[in-house]
Formats: C-alpha cells, sequence, structure tokens
C-alpha cells in the first residue's frame, strides 16, 4: 500500500493532455518530470465516450469564457485524452524513473482497467466530485483517495468523504483546486486549505491552475502536504491545458521553491541549533566598565549591560546592585555571582 511522505510535500506533476497524441511525448514527459523533482506523474484515463455525449446539443457545447468556448466537449475529450493503450507503457517509464505514477478515472470502466495496473493512488477530479457513485467504486479499492475540490461547496466535500468512509476507507486527501484555467490569483482562496484540517479527518494539498509557482508555494506555508500542478514538456506543443501548464525549467523552480520553504518552516522547536547556540556569545551579560576595588558597594553606574553574552546574565543586575564587591573587579572583567554579598 502507497504511504504518501510525513516529512515533506508530495509533488505532482499532471501530465493530462499534454502529450499532443504522441506517446514518445507522454514517455519524455515522465522523464523531464523526474528531471525536474516531481515525485509522481498523474494521468487522467477516460475516453471521449466514457466522460461525455457525441451531442451537438447547447448543454454540451463549452460557454462561459474559458480557453475552450465554443467547442464541443466530446471533441475537446477527443483530443485531450491519454490513449489507454499507452497507460502500461507510462506506469512502466514511471517505475523506472522512480516516479509514482497514478490516474484520475472517470467511470467504472478505468477504474477497473487501472487496477490491472496495479494503480497506488486514485485521484477524483473537481468535476467528479459529485459522482457519489464513481466515488464509492473507486474508493472501495482499498487505495489512497485524493479529492479535488474545484467546484464543491461544503456538502459536495461531507458527501464524497462520507462516500470514502461507507466503503471502509479513510485514507483521504483533499486538494483546494480554483476551476478556473488560468485561476486568478486573487480566487486562489488558500485559507480554505487550511480550514479543511479543522473541518475533515484528512491530508490536505493543492491542485493548482494558476501562472507560476507563487501560490503552490504560499501553500506549502500553510501546511499543504501535497501539490499538484499540470507539467507539460515544452509550451511549443500547445493544446488544451497548455497556458496554466508549467515546463521542466519552470516545474523545476517550483520544486526548489516548495523545498526552500519547507527548510525555512523547521518543526516548531524551541531548541536552538548550533548556529544560534554558537551566536548566543553575541548576546549581552553584564561586566564592569571601571576597576572596582575589592568591599566598593554596587551602583549602577558600574555595572553595564554589554555585548559579549560571557558573563553574567543581565537578569541578575538587580541582585548585584547595593552588594559589596568580594574581590577587585577589572574593567570588561568576567564577574559571577560569587563576587558579591
Amino acid at each position: 500500500m502507497f504511504e504518501f511522505p510525513s516529512d515533506r510535500v508530495f509533488i505532482i506533476a499532471e501530465l493530462s493532455a499534454n502529450h499532443e497524441g504522441k506517446l514518445e511525448t507522454a514517455l519524455e514527459s515522465i522523464r523531464a518530470a523526474k528531471r525536474a523533482g516531481a515525485d509522481a506523474i498523474k494521468l487522467q484515463t477516460y475516453t471521449a465516450d466514457t466522460i461525455t455525449l457525441k451531442c451537438d446539443r447547447p448543454d454540451f457545447k463549452i460557454s462561459g469564457g474559458t480557453l475552450w468556448d465554443g467547442r464541443y466537449l466530446h471533441d475537446l475529450y477527443l483530443e485531450a485524452f491519454t490513449p489507454w493503450e499507452w497507460h502500461e507503457a507510462l506506469f512502466q517509464e514511471a517505475k523506472k524513473e522512480g516516479l509514482v505514477c497514478f490516474s484520475s478515472p472517470f467511470d467504472p470502466s478505468a477504474v477497473d482497467f487501472l487496477e490491472t495496473l496495479n494503480c497506488p493512488i486514485y485521484k477524483i477530479a473537481s468535476f467528479e466530485i459529485t459522482d457519489i457513485p464513481l466515488i464509492e467504486y473507486v474508493a472501495a479499492k482499498g487505495k489512497p483517495m485524493i479529492l479535488s475540490t474545484g467546484i464543491a461547496e461544503k456538502s459536495d466535500i461531507e458527501q464524497a468523504i462520507d462516500a470514502c468512509h461507507r466503503m471502509g476507507n479513510r485514507n483521504v486527501s483533499l486538494l483546494k483546486c480554483t476551476s478556473s484555467y488560468p485561476a486568478p490569483i486573487d480566487e486562489a482562496n488558500l485559507a480554505l486549505m487550511v480550514q479543511f484540517k479543522q473541518d475533515f479527518p484528512v491530508r490536505i494539498g493543492l491542485s493548482d491552475h494558476t501562472l507560476g509557482h507563487l501560490v503552490p508555494v504560499i501553500a506549502t506555508s500553510l501546511g499543504a502536504q501535497i501539490i499538484e500542478k499540470h507539467f507539460i514538456l515544452n509550451h511549443a506543443i500547445g493544446g488544451p491545458d497548455a497556458a496554466f501548464s508549467l515546463d521542466e525549467k519552470e516545474f523545476k523552480t517550483m520544486v526548489e521553491q516548495i523545498r526552500l520553504t519547507e527548510s525555512s518552516l523547521g518543526n516548531g522547536t524551541y531548541a536552538l541549533s548550533q548556529k544560534q547556540i554558537e551566536g548566543k556569545k553575541f548576546s549581552r551579560s553584564l561586566y564592569p566598565v571601571a576597576e572596582i576595588p575589592a568591599g566598593t558597594i554596587i551602583e549602577k553606574s558600574m555595572i553595564r549591560s554589554v555585548r559579549p553574552g560571557a558573563s553574567l546574565h543581565p537578569v541578575y543586575l538587580k541582585d548585584i546592585l547595593g552588594k559589596k564587591a568580594l574581590r577587585t573587579l577589572h574593567f570588561g572583567e568576567r564577574i559571577s555571582l560569587s563576587d558579591f554579598e
């Protein structure tokens, strides 16, 4: 059974439609994703006929200000789908490269097919989060479930998680997603990702469609455990998802920034690092500012809190004021409580 890493963000390169209909492009994309630092490659498993109908009624024509306005769903998916006969080769290539390979199924036949490939994780795409029968069918396989929430209200998320639990599957992750392509950065609503952790017993993360890598980095700082981003071998390939995908160089930069962000977060311990311990020598401590003969009653003007921190802690200043020096205290000499009575 696949287990997500507990000590770092799990970074997914979404291949989607970015293969220009060529198996070799898809295979090279997997190799490039590995070079860019991805942990996993994600496919989408459907055909035009399993995801929609070949119908020219208005319901099936895309509108609403998307990249694909004016096209019919069947035509778009016929262009975008990843041929099922490629899947075995893609899974094998990912394994060879040391990447986890998994997919989003869009109907039960895709699930059955992916089971023959020992798919280790299943992702439910944003627009399928309301397909409770599909979610139940997938969850029953007992594999980790990732649910994307791009069009989900809270009740949709609750129903989807309940469906997983009904099937005995509690290994659920929720990805905050904005189902716009590309998504405006001011609609990322990453605070909701944090809210997921409070409302549901899940792993949290981000499926990102914004341009660039700023939003994934911010999500990491807010506790994301999974980051998914569309990946393209070369923007010149074009295709339905090219506009909001990162190429190898861009994806590598994102990975590097995520890893740097992780390292900056630390583990919340108060324990000092070795460098911090060494730095304590530059803190404050109490030193005589002139020679103080033995027997002198200590006044405030005689002792100051200055750098470095090798002498008596400043907290003891009030304890030595008005006390008598038991020995001659020289300018800039370390002192201790035993020097006074």
